[in-house]
């Protein structure tokens, strides 16, 4: 088939055994014009397609960007309460240092003392320079065994013109022994208030688990320290996680 000059279209029709003979049709209108409407006709499926597969890709993107900010949203959410979770977490096990809370006044009246494992637990404090507190132990050490409580005092005082609340955070060294080291009575992760010039003591009641000496890890631990940092409390700031600040 081809376009004659005056836009006709030459077909071969079969005339039996004698051959084929041309025979011409003709189209309306010019042979740029047949072309073009040809060109057009053959287009639309292909246009059609691309249209098809960009809907798709939109609704692809769509779900992806929803599931991303979904995840992000998840990620905020989980480092939010990631810090409180773990600070109970380590207050739970010990982990990373630190002190043991929450055991029961029959466990503390039962427990029998190792008289023969004498430890040596040494205090420690440190301010923020956020924090314009003093802030110190009363007592250098004291000298407990497994199984006897013990207590101890920090001395804090507001030495500036204005109220200040401060919030503590603590570690036990070395951090395996922190498992046993059980508080009955602290102030940390509480927020303190001291007016200006106001001075406070701060107990801290604790004695070291029995299973202390049970443990191999603990054969040659004789000293422990116990070490507080204060820092300013303040809209939207967690302190440090223990055993890490």
């Amino acid at each position: 088939m081809r376009l004659g000059a005056k836009g006709c279209v030459l077909v071969a029709r079969t005339l039996g055994a004698w051959g084929c003979k041309p025979v011409r049709f003709c189209y309306r209108g010019n042979s740029q014009e047949f072309r073009r409407d040809q060109r057009e006709k053959s287009a639309e499926p292909v246009a059609a397609f691309r249209r098809e597969q960009e809907q798709q890709w939109k609704e692809r993107n769509r779900t992806v960007l929803t599931y991303l900010a979904a995840g992000v949203v998840g990620m905020a959410g989980l480092s939010y309460a990631a810090v409180p979770l773990y600070r109970l977490y380590c207050q739970a096990t010990g982990l990373g240092g630190s002190a043991l809370d929450g055991h029961s006044s029959e466990q503390i009246e039962t427990m029998e003392p190792v008289k023969d494992r004498i430890i040596k637990v040494t205090f420690n404090s440190d301010v923020h320079s956020s924090l314009q507190w003093n802030f110190k132990p009363q007592q250098t050490e004291v000298y407990v065994v497994p199984g006897e409580t013990a207590l101890a005092f920090y001395k804090a005082k507001n030495p500036t013109d204005r109220p200040i609340i401060g919030i503590s955070t603590y570690n036990v060294l070395p951090p395996e022994a922190g498992q046993y080291f059980n508080k009955i009575q602290c102030f940390c992760f509480e927020e303190q208030r001291l007016n200006p010039h106001e001075e406070v003591d701060m107990p801290v009641f604790f004695f070291i688990d029995p299973e202390f000496v049970e443990d191999p890890k603990m054969e040659r631990v004789n000293y422990i320290t116990l070490s507080y940092t204060f820092f300013e409390a303040k809209i939207g700031y967690k302190p440090p996680l223990p055993g890490y600040n």
